[in-house]
């Protein structure tokens, strides 16, 4: 007896297999849909992440606002004076200057004073007062003055001086070598300088300094 198959038999056969395909194909596209979704989702995250901490960085770049401060009125300096600048810029040249060797300074030989000639007490020749010892006597009552404190006081009395007879007859170094009172002597020295050139005495034919000393008597009559 020969047995046929059934078509229907065949079907149902192959119904459970296709079935079962098919779950698995919709099972592997809505998992794939699935994980892209999930994907998507975490760049969004992600990036919006970025842009927060992005935003962060550029907030605390940023510098604070400046505070407009007012404007303070401009003080403006005079110019120094004209002297000055003309100093600074004299200054900043450089001066090259050459100084020359200068020659030794000349010696300059200072003589030493002569010491004065030798005065003579007792020279070969005495000076004398010129037409002698009576006009010399005369010239003197001539011309002393006799002091009128010495008068009131009654003064009088004999004034010595010494004095140089010059080589030319002038006559110096008027000393009073014993006195009376002051005005007295102080008159005796003056008639003494005023009196006129004397005859200077000599040694070996030469003029030379003498020394002389005289008498000038203070009475009252």
């Amino acid at each position: 007896m020969e047995i046929k198959k059934n078509s229907e038999a065949n079907n149902e056969n192959l119904r459970v297999p296709i079935m079962f395909m098919g779950l698995l194909f919709v099972s592997g596209v809505l998992l794939a849909s699935f994980t892209y979704k999930v994907g998507e989702v975490d760049d969004t995250l992600a990036d919006s992440k970025v842009s927060a901490v992005n935003n962060d960085i550029q907030t605390l770049d940023e510098e604070p606002e400046e505070i407009e401060q007012p404007d303070e009125p401009e003080v403006q300096a005079p110019p120094p004076p004209a002297e000055d600048i003309a100093i600074e810029e004299n200054t900043q040249e450089e001066v090259i200057t050459q100084v020359a060797p200068q020659p030794p300074a000349p010696v300059v030989v200072i003589d030493k004073p002569l010491p004065p000639p030798e005065i003579f007490d007792f020279p070969d020749v005495e000076a004398k007062f010129p037409g002698g010892s009576a006009e010399l006597q005369r010239w003197i009552r001539a011309n002393v003055q006799y002091p009128e404190t010495s008068i009131e006081m009654e003064d009088q009395g004999r004034v010595f001086l010494t004095f140089v007879v010059e080589p030319s007859g002038a006559i110096t170094g008027v000393k009073v070598t014993k006195k009376v009172t002051r005005e007295l002597d102080r008159e005796a020295s003056r008639v003494v300088r005023r009196m006129p050139n004397w005859v200077p005495g000599e040694v070996a034919g030469k003029r030379v300094r003498t020394r002389c000393s005289i008498p000038i008597v203070f009475t009252l009559q």
